[in-house]
């Protein structure tokens, strides 16, 4: 039987897979001049990243900021992760929406934006007072900064699970091979 290096074998079982992974991933190194997107031209049905701030209430409250914003039909919708899990529904455009997380984590809404470059009011309910209170906000998003949506921290933290998956697998591919090779003497046969 042929020997083979051990640095052949840790590039085929662990390298290669590896920037398979990576590549297959997308890149998590995009600048921002290569996933920016004209917030002159009309977004194309798909996902993106938007940069937001929120005024309004006491101040204690905020929304995660970059957020998803999704393009179906022509019509924007964005997806708001609040810093608390107490509001239970959300007035946009006098349109009442829920709260759609599960429970025990910060609520969450899609919402509709009918105007990216304008101001939203929004009225949240919330419980954090023990009786419900509607509180006033104003959201204001930043159209220049539309990204591709592999910008979005949650994205990066997908491709980091993928890569550490993928070299613990290709480690026990490693360490297998290597323990067989153990098992045999220099002929060839098994000790």
């Amino acid at each position: 039987m042929k020997s083979i290096p051990i640095h052949q074998m840790f590039r085929k079982a662990v390298l290669i897979p590896l920037f398979s992974i990576a590549f297959l991933s997308g890149t998590p190194y995009a600048t921002a001049a290569q996933t920016s997107l004209s917030p002159k031209a009309e977004l194309a049905d798909g996902e993106y990243a938007i940069e937001l701030s929120m005024t309004g209430g006491s101040g204690k409250a905020s929304v995660q900021s970059p957020a998803l914003l999704t393009v179906a039909d022509g019509t924007a919708y964005l997806s708001i992760t609040w810093s608390s899990p107490n509001y239970d529904y959300m007035i946009v455009n006098e349109q009442k929406i829920l709260n759609d997380s599960k429970e025990g984590t910060n609520s969450h809404f899609t919402i509709p934006v009918p105007d990216l470059t304008r101001e939203l009011d929004i009225i949240a309910d919330t419980l954090a007072m023990g009786t419900p209170y509607e509180i006033p906000y104003q959201l204001q998003l930043y159209p220049d900064s539309i990204k591709s949506k592999s910008t979005l921290p949650q994205e990066g933290a997908k491709r980091v699970l993928l890569t550490a998956a993928a070299m613990i697998v290709g480690g026990g591919i490693l360490n297998h091979v290597v323990q067989e090779r153990r098992k045999q003497d220099y002929t060839g046969k098994r000790r």
